[in-house]
């Protein structure tokens, strides 16, 4: 078996069968004190792929980080082939300001590549890409749905990529979704440089969704058997076999008022059926949000006020919607936290 390379991040040397705690310095703040972004090395002594897992690019998005800290309590971390990069907390400035930005209000995952003498974005960007990304094999992003809006969880990426497809459909959640690379994204710069990466949406913003958290461990641990870090396993229980959206589509709310009677995440809706009702306050008027296509609501906001023009669902279309609200159902299950099982995973 080939000995594992040794790897180098920021001033930091981790080698073959290292497991090392890394802050990068990511700037000063004008308390005149230093900020730095936590992250783990790593280091298997075999060697293998390497893999970046980040989350809270977007500060306030937590499922993510809970995902990763119990990534790094599993037993199975000691064995792995190649190199693991977790970096819990990308926006640190977000993260202790629980917000989606910096504090100049620029989105961290609009400002790659970055700039190492630009904004406090362009310069975390920058950091992140050097230290990480440039330095591995493989990436995956965990992300949340904003404020007030939850995400089913779902795999998003390049699709078209054969590798980057293996990947998503690996994964383990019942949606994946073949989406735009979008200028100034770290998905944007992961596929400049050739590096298939994952994106998971799953869960709420500042909120912390135990199937949501659930899935994504398990879906990282499947992505790492897929890759060769770990050994697969014989036999996996009831492994799902995701269903790719064919296109998605946000309802919109067709006025002002206050949103009831809407209908769940991750159900099965039929074109021109009742999403939601929109009424007045004072109760005279009312209108209804209705479906576009078939499909399954894969995203929805969780405030029962709205501004006529405001999204209120994402709707997904499949080839059959009848499977796919059958896989929700079956994934839902799965995940479901029972207070007396322990996860062997």
């Amino acid at each position: 078996m080939a000995l594992n390379n040794a790897i180098t991040i920021g001033k930091v040397a981790v080698s073959p069968g290292q497991r090392v705690n890394v802050n990068l310095p990511v700037g000063d703040l004008y308390t005149a004190t230093s900020l730095s972004m936590p992250m783990q090395v790593i280091c298997g002594r075999s060697a293998g792929p390497t893999l970046f897992v980040s989350a809270a690019i977007h500060g306030d998005e937590l499922n993510g980080v809970e995902i990763i800290r119990r990534l790094l309590k599993r037993k199975i971390m000691r064995s792995i082939k190649g190199t693991l990069l977790a970096v819990p907390i990308v926006n640190v400035h977000g993260f202790l300001n629980q917000s989606r930005y910096l504090p100049d209000r620029r989105d961290l995952n609009r400002s790659f590549p970055g700039s190492a003498k630009g904004s406090i974005a362009a310069r975390l960007a920058n950091t992140f890409l050097s230290e990480i990304v440039a330095k591995a094999d493989y990436g995956i992003d965990l992300h949340t749905g904003a404020i007030n809006r939850s995400n089913l969880p779902q795999i998003r990426g390049n699709l078209d990529d054969e590798r980057t497809l293996e990947l998503a459909q690996s994964f383990g959640v019942p949606v994946i979704i073949n989406a735009n690379i979008r200028d100034g994204s770290l998905r944007s710069c992961a596929a400049e440089r050739g590096i298939p990466m994952l994106i998971y949406e799953a869960g709420e913003a500042l909120r912390f969704d135990e199937i949501s958290i659930r899935a994504g461990l398990r879906g990282v641990l499947n992505t790492m058997r897929t890759i060769g870090m770990l050994p697969r396993v014989s036999r996996r229980a009831r492994a799902i076999t995701p269903m790719l959206a064919r296109s998605t589509s946000w309802v919109r709310s067709p006025a002002s008022g206050i949103v009831s009677d809407k209908v769940t995440l991750g159900s099965a809706v039929s074109k021109g059926q009742r999403l939601a009702t929109i009424g007045d306050p004072l109760g005279t008027q009312q209108e209804s949000a209705e479906a576009p296509f078939d499909g399954i609501i894969i995203g929805m906001s969780n405030l029962p006020l709205a501004h006529e023009g405001d999204a209120l669902f994402h709707v997904a279309a499949f080839k059959s919607t009848s499977e796919a609200e059958e896989l929700v159902g079956e994934f839902e299950a799965e995940h479901n936290p029972d207070p007396q099982e322990k996860e062997t995973l």
